[in-house]
């Protein structure tokens, strides 16, 4: 028998040393919720979760793009909603205006009606804009069409959604209103001067509207692209979770199995090391 090397002990210790890494793994894991707190864990699981969790936030930035897009095309058909209800009342007037029944004086102050209303057409495509970027022509000072828009609604710089350039929803846009609103302002104007307006009208509300379906067709494009992203989005961050997140009541078992062969080890080490103690009885 030998009592300088311990073969007995130095095997129990390197037992429990073994087990104790597995025990402290599993807490880990348990206080963590994670299955992978580090490369060594797995490290081709942990470069596949990283990158599901990257795509995974870029379709969750391109869905607050979308949002935010959504809310702009809301913003722009609600105003040219207004101006149609505008060029609606205008036509009335005109209408009002182009009978014999209506006075010189009546035309007059009707007039007065139109050129108001026009102003107010002017103001709403001035004055509507999302974040300063306007929507019904190119800006403040600048009566011409708009800017082209450009979503971004995906991790790749191909997926884009547009809404196209060139609304122009004001009296120099529209057909035939700024001549209205040189002549209503004069106020001389007689019931065949108002009569070669009411075309124009027509002509300037379908103007209006062909913009306000370009607007809603984008409108409808980007709630089909939000829904599929966030269909994507969860998908995605459940695969993530497959490989990342970890099984509580796998991992449970693991650490209760580690447990009780850490106990185990403990009370074989002690027996290894008393052992030793029966040379005494050689030596008596």
């Amino acid at each position: 028998m030998r009592i300088n090397t311990n073969i007995a002990s130095l095997n129990a210790q390197e037992a429990a040393t073994n087990t104790n890494s597995k025990l402290n793994t599993s807490l880990e894991k348990l206080s963590s919720g994670l299955r992978i707190n580090k490369a060594s864990d797995d490290a081709s699981g942990l470069a596949i979760a990283d990158k599901l969790r990257t795509q995974a936030s870029s379709i969750g930035q391109s869905i607050s793009n979308g949002n935010s897009a959504v809310t702009l095309t809301q913003i722009a058909d609600k105003a040219m909603a207004e101006q149609s209800n505008i060029l609606d009342v205008i036509k009335q007037k005109l209408i009002q205006a182009s009978t014999a029944t209506t006075s010189d004086e009546g035309r007059k102050a009707i007039g007065k009606d139109v050129d108001k209303l026009l102003t107010q057409l002017d103001n709403i495509a001035t004055q509507t804009n999302y974040n300063g970027i306007n929507l019904l022509q190119a800006s403040d000072t600048s009566t011409s069409g708009s800017n082209k828009l450009d979503f971004q609604m995906g991790e790749k710089a191909t997926n884009l959604i547009s809404l196209s350039s060139g609304i122009q929803a004001n009296t120099t846009g529209l057909t035939g209103m700024s001549a209205l609103k040189t002549d209503a302002s004069t106020g001389t104007w007689s019931a065949g001067d108002v009569r070669t307006h009411l075309a124009s009208i027509d002509t300037a509300l379908s103007e209006l509207n062909g913009w306000r379906s370009e607007v809603g067709s984008t409108q409808n494009q980007l709630e089909s692209s939000l829904r599929n992203m966030m269909t994507q989005q969860t998908n995605i961050k459940a695969a993530e979770s497959v490989i990342r997140d970890v099984d509580y009541a796998q991992e449970s078992a693991n650490f209760n199995k580690s447990n009780i062969i850490a106990q185990a080890g403990t009370y074989a080490l002690s027996q290894s090391n008393s052992i030793q103690q029966n040379v005494l009885r050689l030596l008596q």
